[in-house]
């Protein structure tokens, strides 16, 4: 936690401005609080393909990215090829958009994290 609060320090805040986990969103590159962004996490489908999903409580095993839950973010991802840099192996994103939509309309604070299941 320490070494957390000297990179703020040094990337121009304070030790008070750090407030939690800082993510980088790969869409637009901003950086922003954990719990505004959605983890997306390579997971393989049931035919055997790599794919992307989005990681609602933010859980799930693997190597994770970051997005801000907004449409723009998204299709500058894929627009940048951020999404394959991120989570090797993915290379359609088609399904990321509509499950996107359904975060986006639910709203992400609605999401809890703090369960664990049994």
């Amino acid at each position: 936690m320490a070494q957390l609060v000297k990179n703020a320090v040094k990337a121009g805040g304070t030790a008070s401005d750090f407030t939690g986990a800082v993510r980088t969103c790969i869409g637009c590159r901003q950086t922003a609080a954990r719990q505004q962004l959605v983890r997306l996490v390579r997971s393989t489908s049931g035919s055997g393909e790599p794919e992307a999903l989005v990681d609602l409580r933010r859980r799930m095993p693997g190597r994770g990215a970051w997005l801000h839950p907004s449409p723009d973010c998204l299709q500058l991802a894929i627009k940048r090829r951020a999404i394959g840099r991120a989570l090797p192996g993915i290379t359609n994103a088609g399904d990321l958009e509509t499950q996107l939509a359904n975060v986006s309309r639910d709203g992400i604070q609605s999401i809890r994290t703090d369960i664990v299941p049994l």
